[in-house]
């Protein structure tokens, strides 16, 4: 009996082999499409990678001796920020959506996913000009309380722990 099942697998196997010898072939395209694509998102990493070890000219020297190390220090604290606001927000909203039920809740599952409609940019332009010492937000504060500037501290938007939270409200979901 458990001839005729192998004999009939054997079969059935004869019968599809087409299909993993095109599907073999169409993989062959995928991957060397793949690796294209691959080489070239790299190029432009490595052309720079190549210009640090092989400097031309005075240009890496210059950059190297007067902002270079301020620049790596703020993106690793940038990197650093995000990393954690993400983590954090992503979580945290992931936690809320999946484990609770409340209402609107199908609503706010769709709603975190609309910051990644916007570029980033253009929120950081936002939330630059609202929060701003000439705009809505800080102008509507002094209006309605009648503080001066020396009256209340509001944080520095345009400033790395500013970035960090606009890019971090942009890329949690």
């Amino acid at each position: 009996m458990s001839e005729i099942n192998l004999s009939a697998g054997a079969a059935a196997l004869r019968r599809f082999s087409w299909i993993s010898r095109s599907r073999g072939q169409n993989m062959r395209g995928w991957s060397a499409l793949a690796i294209f694509v691959a080489l070239l998102v790299a190029v432009p990493i490595l052309v720079v990678f190549g210009h640090v070890f092989v400097p031309a000219g005075e240009v890496w020297r210059h950059l190297a001796d007067t902002v270079l190390v301020s620049y790596v220090i703020n993106t690793l604290w940038l990197v650093f920020g995000v990393g954690i606001g993400v983590f954090v927000l992503g979580v945290g909203t992931a936690w809320l959506v999946t484990m609770c039920r409340f209402p609107g809740r199908a609503l706010l599952e769709w709603g975190l996913l609309l910051p990644l409609a916007v570029p980033a940019y253009a929120i950081a332009y936002s939330y630059a000009g609202m929060l701003d010492y000439a705009g809505p937000v800080q102008t509507g504060l002094r209006d309605w309380f009648g503080w001066s500037r020396a009256d209340y501290w509001f944080p520095n938007i345009r400033s790395v722990g500013g970035a960090a939270g606009v890019l971090a409200f942009v890329l949690y979901p």
